[in-house]
């Protein structure tokens, strides 16, 4: 499974309403800010979760984005599914029980991505925003990292891109 950047994106600019989700609404600016994301192509991808009814846009001096509904309603496949399209490698699960049945030379190898396909759109599909939260920052959990950061204010690069794991693709038409 692939995550493109504009996928990677979208979850990045979620987590952040959700971190601030009792705040209300949150400027695209800020939002881009906190993630070092591109704002105007995070306008574009905020846009389109608006669409799709997971955020919603407050107009005025106090306007912004903010969830439309709680993060633990939001699921992880929701989001890459209306970003990214269907979560497995091949195709969608319709398409690999097919090349299971048409392609009796290769069906052992086609069961195996649909395991695949379908044990990451489990773990998607039960997984939601506030479930993210309550994982908390990784370094939260090394004593020794936290006690370096507690209370500290970390500089921010402005111009770093942020760090793409192998599962996010930089293909064509991502960003």
């Amino acid at each position: 499974m692939k995550v493109s950047q504009k996928g990677l994106y979208a979850l990045l600019a979620m987590m952040v309403l959700t971190r601030r989700y009792s705040q209300g609404a949150i400027r695209i600016r800020d939002v881009a800010y906190e993630e070092n994301l591109p704002e105007k192509f995070l306008e574009l991808i905020l846009l389109e979760l608006k669409n799709a009814r997971m955020v919603e846009s407050v107009r005025g001096a106090k306007g912004g984005y903010r969830l439309r509904r709680p993060p633990s309603e939001i699921r992880l496949s929701e989001i890459i599914r209306l970003i990214d399209g269907p979560l497995a490698p091949f195709g969608d699960a319709d398409q690999l029980r097919a090349l299971i049945v048409s392609d009796s030379d290769h069906s052992a190898l086609y069961k195996v991505f649909l395991q695949v396909r379908n044990e990451a759109a489990r773990i998607l599909d039960h997984t939601t925003l506030a479930d993210l939260m309550q994982r908390g920052p990784a370094n939260a959990s090394h004593p020794k990292i936290a006690r370096k950061t507690a209370g500290k204010k970390t500089a921010r690069k402005k111009k770093s891109q942020p760090t793409v794991l192998p599962m996010v693709s930089r293909g064509e038409g991502n960003h």
